[in-house]
């Protein structure tokens, strides 16, 4: 595992980006390109900057007020090993986990199969928010969502 990650940016609490107070990891380069993206500027696979993982980790602990972790992007599963890295460590210390991919759940159990970092991921995520942004499908009555496609999964539900 590499130790670092390439990211957008950080939001040191959010209420809208899953349930509770959450501490939420953008991460940088998405090929999705989904029209009227909520987050265009987290595309270019060299923009945003790197980051320790361990940096991140240190100034989620620091903040007593959050509930869980948000991964969101740019698509995160394009940096699958980075991601499971920093995963694995707030797993250890209890945090839940919600992720946003613009995948569909579908689509990451193939990729699962294949791919050994996807599958273990996978496993340690608590609920994924999975598919693309699709703006004639937009609805700002959904909760942590921002179209009707977009699906919010239990993955304890779901079979490996």
């Amino acid at each position: 595992m590499s130790g670092v990650l390439r990211i957008a940016g950080l939001i040191e609490e959010s209420i809208v980006d899953g349930p509770g107070v959450r501490f939420v990891v953008f991460t940088q380069g998405c090929p999705h390109g989904c029209p009227d993206c909520h987050n265009p500027d987290t595309h270019d696979f060299l923009g945003g900057y790197e980051i320790k993982i361990d940096e991140i980790v240190e100034k989620i602990k620091k903040n007593k007020l959050v509930d869980g972790v948000t991964i969101s992007g740019g698509e995160p599963f394009c940096q699958v090993e980075s991601v499971l890295e920093l995963v694995k460590k707030l797993k250890n210390l209890g945090y839940k986990i919600v992720y946003y991919s613009g995948f569909t759940i579908e689509q990451l159990i193939q990729k699962s199969k294949k791919d050994k970092y996807t599958r273990e991921l996978l496993k340690l995520i608590d609920i994924l928010i999975d598919g693309r942004f699709e703006k004639d499908k937009q609805d700002y009555t959904l909760k942590f969502r921002g179209s009707s496609n977009q699906r919010i999964i239990e993955m304890k539900d779901i079979i490996l």
